[in-house]
């Protein structure tokens, strides 16, 4: 009787941002080993055979659903987003 683990929204980033830079730097020619070893091991110190775990969690429908980054639950959500931000001028402005 196998319990499924639920994956939270770090482990759904995680995926999402190793399989970008995969994806950058397979177009390349670089090996998986390369790209495991330059840009992820050095970022994320993760094992070779995580790496792996990870490439084939992107594939899983449960973890698709939540690659897409979202502002909830961030303590600063307007700092992802800063093309939304409105500022007022005045706001820098001595008191006159």
């Amino acid at each position: 009787m196998g319990t499924k683990k639920r994956k939270g929204k770090s482990y759904a980033k995680r995926v999402a941002d190793i399989n970008q830079i995969y994806d950058t730097y397979v177009r390349t020619g670089l090996s998986n080993r390369e790209i495991w070893k330059r840009y992820v091991y050095p970022k994320y110190g993760m094992s070779e055979r995580t790496f792996y775990n990870l490439l084939k969690a992107s594939s899983s429908p449960e973890i698709e659903d939540r690659t897409e980054l979202s502002a909830e639950g961030f303590l600063f959500p307007e700092l992802l987003f800063p093309e939304d931000e409105v500022r007022d001028p005045t706001y820098f402005r001595k008191n006159p």
